[in-house]
């Protein structure tokens, strides 16, 4: 008996090093994550409860005034008829449209051999790769009004009798922005899909097929639940980064603040802080598009992790 209680305080410290050990190890980059993203995070949500303009900026002296930024950001009609229609309508179909491409894509790669799904896939990275700067000029390029290819081929097939500006009505405008992201985004979602297909037991799909399993029926029913955890990723990281697009939208004609009809929170916060140098207000649009993403993200992981445990 005196043995075992005098090996019991070795076994007790040892089981306390195990639970502290992972966290001094990650401590030096949990404190750099807090000096880079925390404490600007911390900043934009004291700004956001000032009327932080110019005169803020040059004498340094904070002007509170509480949740009055976030009271006029919901007053306001054009948050309601236009900026959440179109962030909230351009996100869902935005992230529909890439994981789906994305996924047809991994499956065309998953039936090449490894030579050709080398190839392709390196191939379909240098969209990936390209910035989101150089990716939106290119559909500026092919849809602009003058020179654009899009025109030029309409008005050859005699569909067209004018040249026509798509970027002044607001269904075409994002309709270009939606080809954009999803022609930037795609790749990611193939590449993250494919890895996770080339681990689904082979045995399951060649079992299924000899029962009389069509490609589709294997697909969901065996693919697809293997792949849970993958689709969870990748929908997630493409609702934050769809809820946040800024450079595809602004860059775009009449994107950066001209024509109101196309404004998505990114944009307004932008064009309210540096536009108007309502840099409070810009900063609660910030907070409110931050929230609105850990309240999806939140959601969407909790649903993914009540399915697992039934």
């Amino acid at each position: 008996m005196t043995q075992q209680l005098t090996a019991a305080p070795p076994r007790i410290g040892r089981a306390r090093a195990a639970i502290v050990r992972p966290w001094l190890l990650l401590a030096p980059a949990l404190l750099v994550l807090a000096v880079l993203l925390l404490w600007p995070l911390v900043r934009v949500f004291l700004f956001s409860l000032q009327d932080y303009g110019l005169r803020e900026i040059t004498t340094g002296e904070p002007n509170w005034i509480g949740a009055d930024n976030y009271a006029g950001i919901l007053s306001t009609p054009e948050l309601w008829t236009v900026v959440l229609p179109n962030t909230i309508g351009f996100a869902v179909l935005a992230v529909a449209g890439t994981v789906a491409f994305g996924t047809g894509v991994a499956v065309l790669l998953a039936s090449l051999g490894t030579f050709w799904r080398t190839v392709t896939s390196s191939a379909i990275m240098a969209a990936w790769a390209m910035p989101a700067v150089t990716g939106t000029y290119v559909w500026v390029w092919i849809f602009d009004a003058d020179r654009g290819v899009f025109n030029d081929v309409l008005m050859g097939l005699g569909l067209l009798d004018d040249p026509t500006n798509w970027f002044t009505n607001r269904w075409t405008f994002y309709a270009i922005v939606l080809l954009n992201v999803i022609h930037h985004g795609f790749p990611f979602v193939a590449v993250t899909v494919l890895a996770g297909l080339l681990g689904v037991p082979k045995e399951m799909l060649e079992a299924a097929e000899m029962d009389g399993a069509g490609a589709f029926r294997r697909f969901f029913s065996i693919i697809v639940p293997q792949l849970r955890q993958v689709f969870a990723v990748v929908i997630i990281l493409s609702t934050i980064w769809d809820f946040k697009v800024f450079a595809q939208v602004y860059l775009m004609p009449g994107g950066a603040g001209s024509n109101r009809s196309v404004l998505n929170l990114g944009v307004w916060s932008y064009v309210e802080s540096f536009g108007q140098n309502r840099y409070g207000f810009g900063s609660a649009i910030a907070v409110l598009l931050t929230a609105l993403l850990l309240v999806i993200t939140a959601v969407y992981v909790r649903t993914v992790l009540a399915e697992e445990e039934r």
